[in-house]
């Protein structure tokens, strides 16, 4: 019973993830952490445990992804290169940085990650994007199947800060960092929607890989878990690419970020609590 749950949840955490571009772990790490609490059979996972077996799932999220979208032709490499010199050691930073925390400190200061989350959910369709100036820093141009041809771009400098600051989190919490990096790369660089996801999850394999490291250092994953949720998951990213590539997200990302209130409220009362 606990390996179908565990692949249910696989599934579920990288279609979600994969479809917006945010990893899977958004869903993941709660629900193991929920689990946690309520049963025996998952009473023995610590936030790290939990943060570095979400991460080391998010590998084959992000592999299955990088390979659908590639055949889309929607991932922008170079950009996404230059992100992870920041990304790269900032998620390796927030791995170390987890093994400081308790369960109670963990929940609460997830909680408010996710709420905040959700928050950018709810307003990232009713902001404009920065206006964007070709003769400013790394200046690219994408063409969409219909024919429709998008310019942006951004400073190169101010791009792999902010990566820093995502990929930081992202080791810390075990959530891939595309919940943030997706608005960010759409509201200040200008990135087309689609070119934003993919390529968030073609950063999030080696974010992913990196942090998966320091983790197992650190004997921070579950390998039986793991084994469990890899399968889910490559399953998952490939439903969610699917319907990107088919789907206006709208009504998916209303369900999402209501789930993600109530989690985040949820682990805050839990953290408080106790």
């Amino acid at each position: 019973m606990e390996w179908i749950l565990l692949v249910l949840i696989g599934i579920a955490g990288s279609s979600v993830g994969s479809l917006i571009g945010m990893g899977g772990g958004i869903i993941v790490v709660p629900a193991l952490l929920y689990l946690s609490t309520l049963t025996l059979s998952f009473s023995h996972l610590t936030p790290q445990i939990v943060v570095g077996t979400s991460l080391f799932t998010m590998i084959f999220t992000g592999l299955s992804s990088t390979l659908a979208y590639m055949k889309h032709k929607t991932i922008d490499y170079k950009s996404g290169l230059i992100f992870l010199i920041g990304s790269g050691p900032g998620s390796i930073l927030g791995a170390w940085v987890t093994e400081k925390l308790d369960l109670d400190s963990f929940s609460i200061y997830f909680g408010v990650f996710i709420l905040f989350v959700s928050f950018v959910l709810i307003i990232k369709n009713k902001l404009r994007p920065i206006p964007y100036k070709q003769d400013r820093g790394i200046h690219r141009t994408f063409t969409d199947n219909s024919g429709k041809t998008f310019e942006y771009g951004f400073n190169p400098i101010i791009g792999i800060v902010i990566s820093l600051v995502v990929g930081f989190l992202s080791g810390i919490f075990g959530i891939g960092g595309g919940s943030l990096m997706v608005p960010t790369m759409i509201l200040l660089f200008f990135f087309p929607p689609h070119v934003a996801t993919a390529t968030s999850m073609f950063m999030i394999l080696p974010t992913s890989i990196l942090s998966s490291i320091t983790h197992i250092a650190l004997g921070n994953v579950n390998w039986l878990y793991a084994l469990a949720l890899v399968p889910g998951a490559w399953i998952g990213a490939n439903v969610g690419v699917w319907l990107n590539t088919r789907l206006k997200s709208k009504t998916i990302v209303l369900l999402i970020r209501t789930i993600l209130i109530v989690v985040g409220v949820r682990l805050i009362y839990q953290g408080i609590i106790g």
